[in-house]
């Protein structure tokens, strides 16, 4: 019994390490994303002021 579960472990443990740090990973990259639409969406709105003073 206590073969086959770490058996069970060892089998599925590897993919979910990897599946976790792969979600980590592109957390980081969707929080750097947003923060770079964020700052795209202000400079949007300052060129649209400076287009309406002219």
């Amino acid at each position: 019994m206590d073969g086959n579960i770490l058996t069970a472990i060892a089998q599925v443990g590897f993919p979910i390490v990897i599946t976790l740090y792969l979600l980590i990973k592109f957390q980081k990259s969707l929080d750097v994303f947003a923060d770079k639409i964020g700052d795209l969406a202000g400079e949007i709105k300052e060129l649209s002021a400076m287009i309406r003073k002219n």
